[in-house]
């Protein structure tokens, strides 16, 4: 997995980074095809103060590009917001990857009843 943590009007502290991986880390334990993943922490210069600090992530997976953002006032709590979107998300493609119909009742074998 490639994993790409970049800040914009932001420097990416070793404890932002780490926040990311450890919230990363569930994520990646519902569904393990991910190839691909980027991180973009963002403080936007806005007048009012509520919602500056703005959160995006890409995650490539076999497939598919999921893309989720979340804005709030404080960048950890947009980066758990994130995670609980990207976490949905995830599962959601996970669901529709599986297969689920079910054999006919003329495909079941009779020797089997």
């Amino acid at each position: 997995m490639n994993l790409t943590i970049s800040g914009h009007h932001l420097e990416v502290t070793p404890a932002l980074r780490e926040y990311v991986l450890t919230k990363l880390d569930r994520v990646t334990r519902h569904f393990d095809q991910v190839v691909d993943v980027t991180v973009l922490l963002t403080v936007e210069k806005l007048k009012e103060k509520e919602r500056r600090q703005k959160a995006e992530v890409t995650l490539h997976v076999k497939g598919r590009d999921i893309f989720v953002e979340q804005s709030h006032e404080d960048l950890y709590a947009a980066i758990d917001q994130l995670m609980d979107k990207l976490d949905r998300q995830v599962m959601r493609h996970k669901d529709r990857l599986q297969d689920h119909h079910h054999a006919s009742a003329k495909r079941i074998d009779a020797s089997a009843i």
